[in-house]
Formats: C-alpha cells, sequence, structure tokens
C-alpha cells in the first residue's frame, strides 16, 4: 500500500513540475520585458498573480482561509512559517492587495529559469558574507521606497525535517521593520507539506486538495517600537505557531517554553 501511495505522490509531484515549467515557459518572454525597465516591473506582479491562480486550478489546490484579517495599507513585512513550496506560489493569490518580493537565500540563484525570474525582481540573502547581506538591506530598503513590501520566511528555508514542527526565527526581517517602520503581517500555513512535500523526498506525499492558510492582524509599528528584536521575533513566532499548536496538538508538549535563538 505504501509503495502505492509513493508512487502516486511521485507522480504528482511531476505533474505539479510540469504544470510550473510549462507556466515559467510561458510567461519567460513577458517577464524579460517587464523587467528590462524599471517603471514596468510592478507589471510582473501581475504576472505572478495570474500564475498563483493558475497552479492552483490547473493542481487542483483550494486555499481556504480560516483566519482573514486585510492587510494595511502597504508597504510592509510579511512573514510565514515555511512548509512547502506551494507556500510562495500561493502567497501571490492570498495577498494580492500589495505587489511585493521576495527575501531569499541566494541558493536559489543556482538554478537557471528560476535565477532569472528571481534575480530580476526579488533580493537574495548572501548569509554567509556580511558585505553582500549588507548590500541585501540595501536593496530591501530601496524596494521599500518604491512601494514594495517584503516577504521573509524567518525559519531561513523549509526545516529539513519535523514539518510542521517550526524552528527558531532569524531577526532578519524583524530588524527591517524596524530599520524600515513597517508593519508586519504575519501569515500561518498549516498543511502545505502534506499537499506537496520535497521534491526530492521520494517518500513524501504529494496530493491535490485544500490548503490551510491564517492571515493573522497585523503587527503595528507601535507594536514594533515597544519590543526588542528578540522579543519581537518571539512574539511573531507565537503568532504564527498558534494555529499549528491547535490543529495538531502533539506539538504542544515541544513547544512549552519560548523559542530562544
Amino acid at each position: 500500500m505504501r509503495i502505492v501511495r509513493n508512487s502516486l505522490s511521485l507522480l504528482w509531484k511531476i505533474y505539479v513540475g510540469i504544470v510550473f515549467a510549462v507556466f515559467a515557459i510561458v510567461f519567460y518572454p513577458f517577464m524579460l520585458v517587464l523587467l528590462s525597465r524599471k517603471e514596468w516591473k510592478k507589471g510582473s506582479f501581475r504576472i505572478f498573480l495570474f500564475w498563483s491562480w493558475m497552479m492552483r486550478i490547473f493542481c487542483f489546490y483550494h486555499v481556504r482561509k480560516i483566519v482573514y484579517t486585510p492587510p494595511p495599507k502597504g508597504p510592509y513585512v510579511i512573514i510565514a512559517n515555511h512548509v512547502s513550496y506551494l507556500d510562495i506560489f500561493f502567497m501571490y493569490s492570498i495577498l494580492p492587495q500589495h505587489p511585493f518580493l521576495f527575501l531569499g537565500k541566494s541558493e536559489i540563484l543556482n538554478y537557471p529559469i528560476i535565477k532569472t525570474y528571481f534575480k530580476g525582481l526579488n533580493i537574495p540573502v548572501h548569509r554567509n558574507d556580511r558585505q553582500k547581506s549588507a548590500r541585501s538591506f540595501i536593496l530591501a530598503k530601496k524596494a521599500v521606497g518604491e512601494g514594495w513590501s517584503l516577504v521573509v520566511f524567518p525559519e531561513g528555508g523549509i526545516p529539513d525535517e519535523g514539518n510542521p514542527k517550526m524552528i527558531p526565527f532569524k531577526e532578519g526581517a524583524f530588524k527591517l521593520a524596524r530599520a524600515l517602520q513597517i508593519p508586519i503581517v504575519p501569515l500561518t500555513f498549516t498543511n502545505n507539506f502534506n499537499l506537496f512535500s520535497d521534491p526530492m523526498d521520494f517518500n513524501g506525499t504529494a496530493h491535490p486538495g485544500i490548503s490551510r492558510v491564517y492571515v493573522h492582524p497585523h503587527i503595528d509599528v507601535n507594536k514594533i517600537n515597544e519590543l526588542t528584536d528578540k522579543e519581537l521575533s518571539d512574539y511573531c513566532f507565537q503568532v504564527i505557531n498558534g494555529p499549528l499548536l491547535l490543529e495538531y496538538p502533539a506539538l504542544n508538549d515541544q513547544f512549552k517554553n519560548a523559542p530562544s535563538n
């Protein structure tokens, strides 16, 4: 039975990968044009928004907003737990109100097609190079000045094991929000790891279904300024972790104490 399940999951991952690749190729020339001029750049967000909906439609994913609090007027910093590659694509159709870009690990630049999409629009973060990390902050500040919101996964990536258990947050997102004096919008994805696990995990699950997401009330600048970076990080951790503890009670024993970095 497990062999059958794993085989079906693998076939589903291949199917999703094909759908992704087809749209990546179709939209590629349009993205090149839009990213060629600064004043056209925000038009690329509409392509990603459309792409997000196409992935949901063609891959039979429905997104259910268990809690939805409208975000404030942008720009703002969007933070979320990271359990699946679906998190990235669903983000556009979940929060279409204000254009945003991602701050993500520089390893993404190793993938040819994705490199063009990511580098042309988003901001790579080189964690092991202080000079390049400082440049990432400058680019983020410039992007906010141009009217973009920012998306950061504070865990630093998809945890290697234990999904949906979260790992302690890095403080970069919170330092950014404080330095730029913009609100924080927290999200929780509770089951995307079951809908589409790591493509390289041949025993991981993958299938169509309903993605559950919580869009929490935003954290305003006054609240941000009242807390230290560590306190703000822990507070946001608890906000995002709350729905996970609710849906997966077994995690409660693992989170009796506040996380520490």
